[in-house]
């Protein structure tokens, strides 16, 4: 039974549910480009706190009066419903007809947080190791570790069936805007509309469902809204669940140069997984539409393009959104990442053993993929170039509504409201910046969780509430999973230190909480004192009838509530007035641009194009292409047992190696959080690299995209062949992936 008090709704607003909301990394949500040795735990060294000086909000500079917009500042990540055919011709001079684009889309996939592709007619598919990184854990054996070690099927037999899974292939499009409209006329007021809206999109996908034969006929049906609700889109995919791992490699290659090379280029990373889809019959799926391999690879200018579910950005948002989020929103988010992570890297350290149990490896690498991206949407929102552009931006678009009566008597006002709907939140900065988190499992402390589980029982136990809701309130209470101790401590430390940066030290609240102590101290009179502090006291404290308002962890919680309610309240008011705002924005922004400027990332298909390209960085260029001979030479300058460590196979790789092969490239075209995994093709659809990741400089790109030097990075599908032939010995995958023939058994080494 769910919590329904007005304070513990509250959690809801400030909790960050899962670790995946955090991702902004290569995937939408799961870990993202990340990794390290397999007994090493990454370390919190890569964003240090800003100074106070930092978060406050650049002075305003009158040269900045002279920037302008770019013409791509929307980006262009194209959708399939719209295909920026005239574009490309105009661009470029080449012509894409209506089959290359259907081969496209039918020859792309969609699985679990990430991107993919056939890459063959036998049911391979193509995608990271970062992305496969759970599933591949999953398939280990007792005494295996193949993260680390690697994997490789040396015969069909081999492939290893994955539990729990899919993969998502895009069959249709069908526009129900005017339907979902027309639905919706005569209806005001955002909760109204949210509701039927709601009902609205249900009965469409209902109805479609049953079309193609209900819910267990093999499709999964979507809906996709484009330009915040602008425009409507059914997606119909056909859902594959039996896929068997192919090939992985070790994590050290996978995820080469951990954490300090993420979101960097020059790379040397070979961060790929191989899958294969099984039809009904349990055999290797027959696939017409796949991308073949183009073993010559890319050149320096080529046109290339990148075929993935890019997960979200935010570039319809206005300045005020994006000035609210500098402040407040996802500064908050970086410091609650940064100083929660701590612990867990503690932890993994000194029990490593019970730390692979919890999948905690798995965890960090998330919470430092996360903290790395967050800090770099932070710094963005911190450059005064990048922002006057925004605000150039967004005066044109402005100028554009009032410049027609009848868009200006529909949206004239949604700019100028949306900004005080920003000015409103801010009143409850403090609120928002130190209960963040409060709920999560990994990042909150299960105390202080189980504390306001205590305070929900306790206040509907003195009001006379019915049994049956007391005993759901107990069962949630109890049901509460431990955390080690040291994390449960660690992270109750952090949430008073929270308090004190946010309020202040002599504030009433803080006062209140802490009673006199140190954060520390305050943490340590309630791991000891509380009979929440872990399963087993509260169990007996709810058996016995000794728990009360007493309890210091449940006088903390009380004290929170108390500051929760106007902050929920304000939040209940604001936040549906906030969305239906920023549908209005998608559709005036489409009325304006129409499909000119493609919308945001929604996890849905997309197609951006770019050029193999160069950069300057550092004062110095980055190369279109790194090869072999850097990833040896940055494992012989740093030395063994570093981020740039090698695994044994190759330390000394065969003689036939070839070094000069390049391994990673880099090009202009346009990705986000969920394009890891996806296939970057040349202009006859040939796979010439796989996604994976952005350099530090496209981390802006949530909100804005700068190709003067925003850059994809990919792995090169030479240095995929060299390795799979030279260093694992795949050749019934190198056959596959050049001949599309299907071998059954090859040597293994």
């Amino acid at each position: 039974m769910p919590l329904t008090t007005p304070g513990l709704r509250a959690l809801g607003l400030f909790a960050l549910v899962a670790a995946s909301s955090l991702s902004l990394g290569a995937c939408a949500s799961g870990p993202a480009p990340m990794g390290a040795p397999a007994v090493a735990v990454p370390e919190t060294r890569t964003a240090p706190p800003p100074p106070e000086v930092a978060r406050l909000a650049p002075a305003p500079d009158p040269a900045l009066d002279t920037v302008r917009a770019g013409e791509f500042d929307n980006g262009k990540m194209w959708t399939f419903e719209y295909p920026p055919v005239d574009y490309l011709r105009r661009t470029y001079g080449f012509s894409a007809s209506a089959d290359w684009f259907r081969k496209a889309h039918l020859s792309a996939l969609r699985i679990p947080g990430c991107s993919a592709s056939f890459v063959s007619p036998n049911g391979l598919v193509m995608t990271n190791h970062h992305c496969a990184r759970e599933s591949i854990e999953q398939v280990s054996r007792d005494g295996e570790d193949l993260v680390a070690d690697g994997f490789f099927a040396a015969s069909l037999e081999e492939e290893r069936p994955i539990q729990d899974y899919w993969a998502d292939q895009l069959l249709e499009i069908r526009d129900v805007t005017d339907r979902v409209y027309a639905g919706l006329e005569g209806v005001s007021g955002a909760d109204a509309r949210a509701q039927r809206r709601e009902e609205i999109t249900t009965g469409i996908l209902d109805e479609i469902t049953q079309e193609l034969g209900g819910e267990d006929a093999g499709y999964n049906v979507e809906m996709v809204e484009l330009y915040a609700g602008g425009r409507y889109s059914v997606y119909i995919f056909k859902r594959y669940t039996d896929l068997r791992l192919v090939m992985s490699p070790e994590l050290q290659v996978a995820y080469f140069g951990g954490d300090w090379d993420n979101f960097t280029y020059p790379r040397y990373d070979l961060d790929m997984t191989f899958y294969r889809v099984y039809d009904e019959a349990g055999q290797p799926l027959r696939t017409e539409s796949y991308f073949p391999f183009n073993a010559d690879g890319v050149s320096e200018g080529d046109l290339v393009f990148v075929i993935g579910n890019p997960g979200s950005t935010s570039r319809l948002q206005t300045v005020a959104e994006l000035e609210y989020r500098r402040d407040v929103g996802d500064r908050a988010v970086v410091d609650v990442i940064r100083s929660r992570v701590e612990a867990l890297q503690e932890f993994a350290r000194t029990h490593p053993e019970k730390a692979r149990e919890m999948d905690l490896r798995n965890t960090i690498f998330s919470f430092m993929n996360s903290l790395k991206s967050y800090t770099g949407i932070v710094e963005g929102l911190h450059d005064p170039v990048i922002l006057a552009k925004r605000r150039d931006n967004e005066r044109r678009f402005q100028a554009a509504i009032d410049a027609d009566p009848a868009l200006r008597a529909e949206y004239g006002d949604l700019i100028p409201r949306m900004a005080e709907l920003q000015a409103r939140k801010r009143e409850f900065a403090a609120e928002f910046s130190s209960f963040l988190a409060v709920g999560h499992p990994a990042l909150g402390s299960s105390t202080l969780g189980r504390a306001f589980a205590a305070f929900q029982y306790l206040s509907a136990r003195s009001q006379g509430a019915p049994e049956e809701i007391l005993e759901g309130v107990r069962e949630m209470l109890a049901s509460t999973p431990d955390q080690p101790r040291e994390i449960n401590e660690a992270q109750l430390e952090q949430r008073f230190h929270d308090f004190v940066r946010y309020f202040g030290p002599d504030h009433p609240f803080v006062e209140e909480v802490l009673e006199g102590r140190t954060p520390e101290g305050a943490a340590a009179v309630i791991m000891a004192g509380s009979a929440l502090a872990d399963s087993a006291s509260t169990a007996a404290a709810l058996a016995g009838g000794t728990l009360s308002m007493d309890d210091p962890a449940i006088r903390v919680a009380q004290a929170m509530i108390r500051r929760l309610g106007p902050a929920q309240q304000l939040q209940s008011m604001v936040g549906p007035e906030e969305e239906e705002i920023a549908r209005s924005l998608g559709r005036a922004f489409f009325a304006v641009y129409g499909t000119d400027v493609p919308p945001d990332a929604t996890f849905s298909l997309r197609i951006a194009d770019g050029v193999v390209e160069p950069y300057e960085y550092n004062g110095t260029i980055a190369p279109v292409v790194t090869t072999f001979y850097g990833m040896y030479d940055r494992h012989r300058s740093f030395g063994d047992g570093t981020d740039w460590d090698l695994p044994g196979r190759w330390r000394s790789p065969p003689q036939a190696f070839d070094l000069s092969t390049p391994l990673n490239f880099v090009s202009t075209a346009d990705i986000i959080g969920g394009n890891s995994g996806s296939p970057v093709i040349d202009r006859d659809l040939r796979v010439v690299g796989l996604i994976f990741d952005g350099n530090i400089e496209s981390l802006s790109g949530d909100y804005i995209y700068t190709p003067e030097k925003n850059r994809s990075v990919a792995v090169d599908v030479r240095g995929i062949l060299e390795a799979l032939d030279a260093i694992y010995g795949a050749d019934r995958i190198v056959e596959e992936l050049l001949t599309g023939a299907l071998a059954g058994t090859a040597g293994a080494r």
